[in-house]
């Protein structure tokens, strides 16, 4: 796959063209009120009404193994994937999680964000294994990784306090053969 990590569009949704670019600390308004969105906020451990300045702090303290990128349109934040890799022994590894605006789901802008992480991991940083976690219940995500070569590899039980219940999640792998 050829490494589609400019600063440019790479799909087009339904309203217009986004782009995917690396995160930045100035964006941290935008990523905060994204984030604290009901949809957002549903496939993530995040608790509600986290700060902006929570946001900010987070942003400025990514470490160097970590890789965050967003989607926007005109200039709007639509969507913040990251990969944050192992280190040591686990080295050839990396976590990763993604989210969409709630306003913008279901216009590719979730695989854009996974396939660009997926080459920065395969064509830059040399990484084997690419990991997450995701509700049992959120069938479109899971659908979405299985479709660009993950795989369940195993099922944590009432894993998360979730709108007032306890939901399980699936473990998911993607190993790059060498």
């Amino acid at each position: 796959m050829e490494s589609q990590m400019q600063d440019q569009p790479l799909s087009l949704s339904r309203d217009g063209a986004f782009s995917i670019r690396a995160a930045r600390v100035a964006d941290f308004e935008q990523i905060n009120a994204m984030t604290n969105l009901p949809g957002f906020r549903a496939g993530t451990l995040r608790l509600p009404f986290q700060s902006a300045e929570q946001t900010r702090k987070w942003l400025e303290n990514l470490g160097a193994g970590t890789t965050s990128i967003v989607a926007e349109i005109d200039q709007q934040v639509v969507g913040h994937a990251g990969l944050h890799r192992a280190d040591g022994r686990r080295a050839h590894s990396a976590h990763l999680g993604l989210g969409v605006h709630d306003d913008f789901t279901g216009r590719g802008i979730g695989k854009a964000l996974l396939l660009a992480l997926i080459d920065a991991a395969d064509n830059w940083l040399n990484i084997r294994r690419l990991e997450l976690m995701v509700h049992a219940d959120n069938v479109k995500a899971i659908g979405l990784y299985e479709k660009c070569g993950f795989e369940r590899e195993g099922l944590h039980r009432d894993y998360a306090f979730k709108h007032g219940r306890y939901v399980d999640a699936l473990t998911m792998a993607r190993l790059r053969l060498i």
